[in-house]
């Protein structure tokens, strides 16, 4: 299921519904390329244990990199410098 970062909690309902009548495998979060966005990944790992694959950056296909949650977390905390 490929999801708009932008759509903060309503991801979660999509997820929900998208998981139910079809039974997601795996994730692909889009427009990650700055601010909070990324909190609505920490809030579907909670409620549903659907791995995250793939993370969108930026506008061009490069951009689409392979989720590593450590990294992220650290881009997150601004610890990745």
């Amino acid at each position: 299921l490929v999801l708009d970062a932008n759509t903060g909690q309503n991801a979660l309902s999509q997820v929900k519904a998208f998981d139910e009548a079809l039974g997601v495998t795996g994730l692909i979060l889009t427009k990650l390329d700055g601010t909070a966005k990324g909190g609505v990944i920490a809030a579907i790992a909670k409620a549903h244990p659907i791995p995250v694959r793939f993370i969108g950056v930026g506008e061009g296909l490069d951009d689409l990199r392979p989720f590593v949650a450590e990294d992220f977390v650290a881009a997150l905390l601004g610890m990745d410098e």
